[in-house]
């Protein structure tokens, strides 16, 4: 007789080639309204299911996972981001967590460019006189820009999605610098033509183009502050598409109003969809819903990567990508 097939609860919807095949494996139950999860429906799926698929969306704090049932074994994180989860709590209780990394690099870069050339060159602007009617035709002196080629771009955190934007940038021609926790390998800091400041104080008043790509951590929590935000130039526009607690946003909104800062391009904020009315009002910020890895291609990579998380661990091995608490 066969063993039943391992329970899954997935909470958001996923490409329909994912739902399917997670149908196929498991004892799969979709959220078919894509409506994120109430804290009880949470907390019935931590009750039920041997396996979660949660995303960003769901917040799986200790007092939550203190509720899981005896029967959740894993909780397959549906995104590379799993700040959300608290996995000290997790592996106490003896659930597995595992994420999907290194799918959403290349994406997430591109979208650091287009936000970049965005701020940078006012597309913002020009396409909204063009959509409202009140564009009267070329002039010399209209919608100038910034150069992008020739400008340093400043990268906080050199992992996956740092190294993907600083290989673009140098097709840009730009100069990169970066601050990382350490320096990459001599050999990777040399085909991406990037210097390393160890300290990032140092590093701040050289950018022309601040871009963020580190992790949510307690020593990244609002690493940008009002303080630090000084110490850019008034020509400097900052980019993130990485975790919107590393800025203060509230120092942003107010270096941006003060003429502090040259502009931003914003992909998460700090108060996740409650967006600050000051950030949408002006027209050298440019705002994206979290779109940074939002293409069919990551998508459905992410969803593969799921199901091999799950199929590994039903078949009594450790997935690839299990994450294990920071020491």
């Amino acid at each position: 007789m066969s063993n039943p097939k391992l329970s899954v609860v997935v909470t958001r919807r996923l490409p329909k080639a994912v739902e399917s095949r997670l149908e196929e494996l498991f004892d799969t139950q979709l959220n078919k309204t894509d409506t994120p999860f109430t804290h009880a429906q949470l907390v019935d799926a931590l009750q039920t299911a041997d396996v979660l698929v949660p995303t960003l969306s769901d917040q799986l704090n200790a007092a939550t996972l203190a509720k899981a049932g005896k029967q959740l074994k894993l909780i397959t994180n549906y995104g590379s981001g799993y700040d959300h989860i608290d996995i000290e709590a997790a592996k106490a209780r003896g659930i597995m967590v595992t994420n999907t990394p290194g799918l959403l690099s290349e994406d997430s870069a591109d979208m650091t460019l287009a936000l970049i050339l965005t701020v940078m060159r006012r597309f913002k602007e020009g396409s909204a006189a063009l959509q409202s009617g009140k564009w009267q035709g070329w002039a010399p002196s209209a919608f100038l820009g910034t150069s992008v080629g020739g400008k340093t771009l400043a990268i906080i955190g050199m992992g996956r999605v740092g190294m993907a934007v600083a290989r673009r940038a140098n097709a840009f021609g730009m100069k990169v610098v970066y601050h990382n926790r350490k320096p990459v390998h001599p050999e990777i800091e040399r085909n991406l033509n990037a210097t390393f400041y160890e300290k990032l104080d140092d590093m701040l008043p050289l950018a022309d183009v601040l871009s963020i790509h580190c992790p949510k951590t307690p020593e990244t929590d609002h690493l940008m502050n009002a303080k630090r935000l000084a110490l850019l130039k008034p020509t400097t526009f900052v980019i993130n598409t990485s975790r919107s607690q590393v800025i203060d946003e509230p120092a942003l909104i107010d270096a941006l109003e003060q003429g502090k800062l040259a502009g931003a391009g914003l992909d998460v904020f700090e108060k996740g969809n409650m967006v600050d009315p000051h950030l949408c009002e002006r027209d050298n910020v440019m705002l994206l819903p979290h779109m940074a890895s939002a293409t069919k291609e990551a998508r459905i990579d992410m969803g593969e990567r799921v199901i091999l998380n799950i199929k590994t661990y039903e078949l009594g091995h450790r997935p690839p990508d299990q994450v294990l608490p920071r020491r």
